[in-house]
């Protein structure tokens, strides 16, 4: 029965119908329908639990970008559920040298160059055994890169060009460049060299090479080696032509 003074509500529910009574000023009016079904009873006609609330993964994808040998640290967050969350890949592969803590952390040094691609599952602890999944990817970059500039051609009876390095790891580097052209029979003749100091955050720095050689046929070779000793660390590129360069004015 519901009761509000000054006018008086009764509600009578028996067999499947429902009594309003209405009473004001000594006046009654009264209207009997069908009940309204009762929602909050079960099959048994008991109340249902309530639900538990939902589980979601709030990271972005994808997650933050790394390089080989960077020191890397994500904690991956959750909202809902019943804690402690347990965490673990589902599918897919974390780049290698990276993992994937229980509670939750992803952390590591990548060990090589690539995208990865994998599913993370968390699951609460309630009874009712919530999860959530959702897919992510890492980019491992080398943080230390060599491009063409200006890719080997022959000019006259020279073979020269340039190419770009970079440098963005945290760490300075002592850079060794070295660029060799080889022979049909195997000769290989220096054509470029340099060693120095590469600084950290270095983008795109230009190394040009070039010299004479004989006439022939060469295959270019531009290697380039950054060491960090401090961390035990190196770092290697190589650039190749896609064939043989022939020089024609010479001896």
């Amino acid at each position: 029965m519901n009761v509000f003074w000054g006018r008086v509500w009764l509600t009578c529910r028996a067999a499947g119908w429902v009594t309003v009574v209405l009473c004001t000023v000594g006046t009654a009016w009264c209207q009997t329908g069908p009940a309204s079904p009762d929602r909050t009873a079960g099959q048994s006609g008991t109340t249902s639990p309530q639900e538990s609330p939902g589980l979601a993964i709030q990271n972005d994808s994808p997650l933050a970008d790394t390089y080989v040998h960077g020191p890397y640290l994500v904690r991956l967050v959750a909202y809902g559920g019943t804690t402690p969350l347990h965490w673990r890949v589902e599918k897919g592969a974390l780049p290698p040298g990276i993992k994937l803590e229980g509670d939750g952390v992803l952390h590591g040094e990548a060990e090589r160059t690539g995208e990865f691609q994998f599913t993370i599952l968390v699951n609460d602890s309630g009874a009712s055994r919530l999860a959530a999944r959702k897919m992510f990817v890492i980019r491992v970059t080398s943080g230390f890169s060599v491009h063409w500039k200006s890719p080997a051609r022959v000019n006259g009876n020279r073979i020269e060009g340039a190419v770009e390095v970079t440098n963005t790891t945290p760490d300075d580097m002592d850079l060794t460049f070295i660029v060799m052209a080889v022979a049909g029979n195997g000769r290989a003749t220096a054509i470029g060299y340099q060693h120095f100091l590469l600084r950290q955050a270095t983008l795109k720095k230009e190394l040009p090479f070039g010299d004479t050689l004989p006439r022939g046929g060469y295959v270019v070779h531009v290697d380039a080696v950054g060491e960090v000793e401090a961390r035990k660390l190196i770092y290697r590129e190589r650039l190749q032509t896609p064939e043989a360069l022939q020089v024609l004015v010479g001896p």
